[in-house]
């Protein structure tokens, strides 16, 4: 390399997103030919320092499973704000060859799997930096197309949620005026969900829990039934020191939520607040009569009206009225296996066919549910939309909530 490019290759940077001290701390002692290394704590922090600094990005290497926000959804972003073509890589804990090819067919360069070389990191960095340009343009040629909402379902779903959200404007503003009243914080809250071909967007919902709801948690652990059942309380560590709920995939990412839900700069996790919303079944945390809950929070989750924001998603194209339900990213991320795969390549949408079929036959296990969405997937067309609708009527009315 003459002197020309090292002095070109010191105005650049590698931008490490969400990454742990160990690993800012491996690639210190890489050699990146001159390429300067910086640390950001997540995707919002690297584009703010972007647009006041306007450095040069040779590479953005984030930590994160594929379907976490610091996979496939940061590099959706990134595509979106930056125009250069920039290798995007991953550094994650599970890897197998179905999520593989969603890593391929979404544009990540190569995902690196714990526990790391620095020789073979040094070296596939390097070579893709320097060779992107001609590699990421005949990976173009290949890229995976996902479903397509047909124009008569996409007029359909237009006319139905425009309606739907003119109708009930009335009810949305006294939702939104109980919620403001009851408790400080936004009436909206959006978690990260995958839909058709596992693209990764914003799903609304109205806020039913109080905004510092994690922070409460340390205060509330002796009300945790799984603890009771172990006799044993939450061990500290897990929950941070920001008050936030840690599985064990969080921790093993280094002590930051893999699956936040967002409310302006507030902030939940997916994982302990679905928890915290289940009747049923085990979880690590479940508190029984949630003090957390607000109690126009209550109501609206009895009546599935916390709900009715996701009209917004069908509006603006994210899911349709009829289709399979878009899962929670630690969800999706499970179901890569050809088994289960075929969902994804159906419309995402509010209502569908498990939510019929579950009426009067009780619990259905989730094998069963599956089941129903690859179902669905292969036999899906507007007039079954249409009758689905029409059994979802009667559904609206049964005793257990779907």
């Amino acid at each position: 390399m003459n002197n020309k490019n090292l002095s070109d290759n010191n105005s650049q940077i590698i931008a490490l997103i969400n990454c742990t001290e160990v690993v800012h701390s491996l690639f210190l002692n890489i050699d990146f030919k001159g390429r300067q290394i910086r640390s950001f704590q997540n995707g919002l922090s690297f584009f703010n320092q972007l647009e006041k600094q306007k450095f040069t990005v040779a590479a953005i290497i984030s930590q994160s499973e594929v379907m976490a926000p610091g996979g496939v959804s940061l590099l959706e972003n990134i595509q979106k704000k930056i125009k250069e073509e920039i290798p995007f890589f991953l550094i994650c804990n599970h890897f197998n060859e179905n999520i593989s090819k969603i890593a391929l067919k979404a544009g990540i360069a190569e995902i690196f799997v714990n526990p790391l070389s620095i020789i073979k990191l040094q070296t596939r960095i390097n070579f893709l930096i320097e060779y992107w340009g001609e590699i990421n343009n005949k990976r173009k040629g290949n890229i995976y197309k996902p479903y397509k909402t047909p124009l008569i379902k996409r007029l359909f779903d237009l006319f139905f949620a425009g309606l739907a959200l003119l109708c009930l404007s009335p009810l949305f503003i006294i939702v939104y005026i109980l919620i403001k009243f009851e408790s400080k914080g936004p009436a909206f809250y959006y978690s990260l969900r995958v839909g058709t071909g596992y693209r990764v967007f914003k799903f609304f919902k109205f806020r039913s829990m109080f905004a510092d709801a994690d922070k409460r948690l340390k205060d509330l652990k002796h009300l945790n039934q799984y603890a009771e059942a172990k006799k044993d309380n939450l061990p500290e560590e897990e929950v941070n020191d920001d008050g936030i709920f840690l599985c064990d995939d969080c921790k093993r990412a280094g002590s930051k939520c893999q699956f936040p839900i967002y409310a302006d700069n507030i902030q939940w996790c997916e994982k302990e607040f679905n928890y915290s919303k289940k009747n049923k079944g085990s979880a690590f945390i479940k508190l029984k009569d949630d003090p957390r809950i607000t109690k126009v929070g209550k109501f609206i989750r009895n009546t599935s009206i916390d709900e009715l924001p996701q009209l917004w998603n069908v509006i603006i194209g994210d899911m349709s009225i009829v289709g399979n339900r878009p899962l929670p990213l630690y969800e999706a991320e499970k179901l890569t296996t050809d088994k289960y795969s075929l969902r994804f390549m159906a419309p995402a949408g509010i209502t569908g066919l498990w939510q019929v079929e579950k009426r009067g036959k009780g619990e259905m296990s989730e094998d069963e549910r599956l089941m129903l969405d690859n179902v669905y997937a292969k036999n899906h067309s507007f007039i079954n939309d249409i009758k689905l609708i029409l059994k979802t009527i009667p559904a609206l009315f049964q005793k257990e909530s779907v």
